[in-house]
């Protein structure tokens, strides 16, 4: 689950960069993007599964359980997003504009997740509680939720076929938005067998 997760941020990490975008084409950007949301969604599927043992479970197994849910919902949306991106680019390599934004529902989804989720972890008020382990990834995967959500936001405000603003804002959240999903993915690869509350990407 972590290593599907911790593959898939990669994917959206690497893949808004415009160096990577020169280097490889469009097309190969939103090959991508698209196999990256296919390793979300086995990391989310896989995290439901173990998640659904604990669905009865007041509490933090049922956060668990409505967050892993909410989000596997959510890498669905970006499955298709993504495929429909890919489809568009291979057939016209010469696109000029964003070759994939965070999907709307698929970004709102990511969203009710992490809130889902932080709120189940120990907390002081609004703030994280420390001490425990992993007491940080609640709080940096919701900021990853909101970058994709920012990115999503700026895709559509700002029209992303004549704005270089609205693209780099979008990419660049997009980016910072796996960056933080990456963190808590290899946080999770380093620590097997430890049960956490929280979703591995978002």
């Amino acid at each position: 689950m972590a290593l599907a997760f911790a593959l898939g941020s990669t994917c959206f990490f690497i893949g808004p960069f415009p160096g990577y975008a020169h280097l490889v084409g469009a097309v190969t950007v939103a090959v991508t993007f698209f196999v990256g949301s296919l390793l979300f969604t086995t990391g989310g599927a896989l995290q439901a599964r173990l998640a659904a043992a604990r669905r009865h479970v007041a509490g933090a197994g049922r956060a668990e359980w409505r967050s892993a849910t909410t989000q596997l919902a959510g890498t669905v949306f970006f499955n298709v997003s993504t495929f429909r991106a890919m489809r568009t680019v291979v057939a016209d390599p010469d696109y000029d504009r964003l070759v994939w934004r965070p999907d709307a529902f698929g970004s709102v989804c990511f969203l009710v997740s992490g809130v889902i989720a932080y709120r189940a972890s120990g907390r002081h008020g609004w703030l994280p509680a420390r001490g425990t382990a992993g007491w940080w990834q609640p709080t940096v995967n919701l900021l990853g939720c909101v970058f994709f959500g920012i990115s999503a936001l700026a895709g559509y405000v700002v029209p992303a076929s004549t704005s270089m603003i609205g693209q780099a804002a979008a990419n660049w959240n997009t980016a910072a938005g796996a960056a933080c999903f990456l963190a808590c993915a290899a946080a999770g690869l380093h620590s097997e067998g430890q049960r956490t509350t929280i979703p591995r990407t978002a």
